[in-house]
């Protein structure tokens, strides 16, 4: 009679051990889900951190970029040259929590996508000698001669204000036809990542271009500082010429040129290489002799974050100031 009475309180017993065994376990996981949120929210509250740093420390080395672009520029003022070293050279500053990586660079020396207009008021016009020198310098990049002539006009018509497309160009009709419509910016290119969008752009003609455009505020032709171009930019030197031609005399000339580069214009156009491009008048007041646009790449690498930029300083300005900044984040 016992064993029969004490059967059931044994029972219990085990049903409350069981109970207590699965709230324990219940707890447990819903512990470790906490925790592990909670370590996700302190990383992510790390990175916005470091993130914020970052881009903190990318003021101030922009900051610090516009004074050294006027201090280059003051130092000599009829003549802007490479002298210390500081065009293209990448210069790297250990900062608490991470590293700067900086380089300063003429901005001026490349293709002036906005060149291929002349603006007058707020009209926009295709500019003949800006079409020639962008396909000279499309063909010496391999593109075809055909392609070329194409994609200078349809960049032209982008940037335009008329809606009248040019033989070989492209305006609203065009692009409206599209999968994807959209129309024409009619109004400078801001970036040249617009060029994307062009009929005629493709994926590998925008690699093989877009180490040599730039898209400056100003509707100038491209102004190439004859005393800051490296030789590896040649081709910015021989697409001045009037037909596509061999970097190798641009590349030679560039690497015999003056340490302390040129003082006079006309010192630079009676030199034999110079000459021999046959330059009109427009495109011998293309070149110059000083810097106005230096461009600062700039890399803040944290422990969690990488943070990139380009800029652009307009140095004729005083104080020298910042008049475009592309930038970009990587973890």
């Amino acid at each position: 009679m016992n064993s029969v009475r004490e059967a059931g309180p044994k029972r219990e017993r085990g049903a409350a051990l069981l109970t207590v065994l699965l709230l324990v376990a219940v707890i447990a996981i819903l512990a470790a889900h906490g925790i592990d949120r909670l370590a996700g929210a302190t990383k992510l509250a790390s990175n916005a951190r470091e993130l914020s740093q970052a881009k903190a420390y990318l003021i101030a080395a922009e900051s610090i970029g516009m004074e050294t672009a006027e201090q280059i520029v003051s130092a000599s003022p009829g003549r802007t040259i490479n002298a210390g070293g500081w065009n293209g050279r990448e210069q790297k500053f250990p900062v608490p929590g991470g590293v700067i990586a900086a380089t300063l660079a003429d901005g001026g020396n490349c293709f002036n996508v906005n060149s291929l207009v002349t603006q007058q008021g707020d009209v926009l016009t295709a500019r003949p000698e800006g079409l020639a020198q962008f396909s000279r310098m499309m063909v010496m990049l391999g593109v075809l001669d055909g392609d070329a002539a194409d994609i200078a006009e349809s960049v032209a018509d982008w940037i335009d204000s008329d809606t009248a497309a040019a033989p070989r160009g492209a305006e609203d009709q065009y692009y409206l036809q599209l999968e994807e419509p959209y129309r024409t910016a009619n109004a400078l290119i801001v970036d040249v990542s617009e060029l994307r969008t062009v009929k005629g752009v493709t994926d590998d003609v925008f690699v093989r271009l877009s180490p040599w455009v730039c898209a400056l505020p100003s509707t100038d032709l491209s102004p190439i500082n004859i005393n800051t171009l490296r030789p590896e930019q040649a081709i910015l030197l021989a697409m001045l010429g009037a037909m596509p031609s061999d970097l190798t005399p641009a590349r030679q000339f560039l690497g015999r040129r003056p340490e302390l580069g040129y003082g006079s214009l006309n010192d630079f156009w009676a030199e034999s290489y110079p000459a021999s491009l046959g330059a009109s008048q427009e495109v011998q007041g293309q070149v110059k002799l000083t810097t106005r646009w230096f461009r600062v790449d700039l890399a803040v690498e944290m422990q969690s974050a990488l943070v990139e930029e380009r800029a652009l300083i307009d140095a004729a300005r005083r104080p020298a100031r910042l008049v475009h900044r592309q930038r970009g984040d990587a973890f």
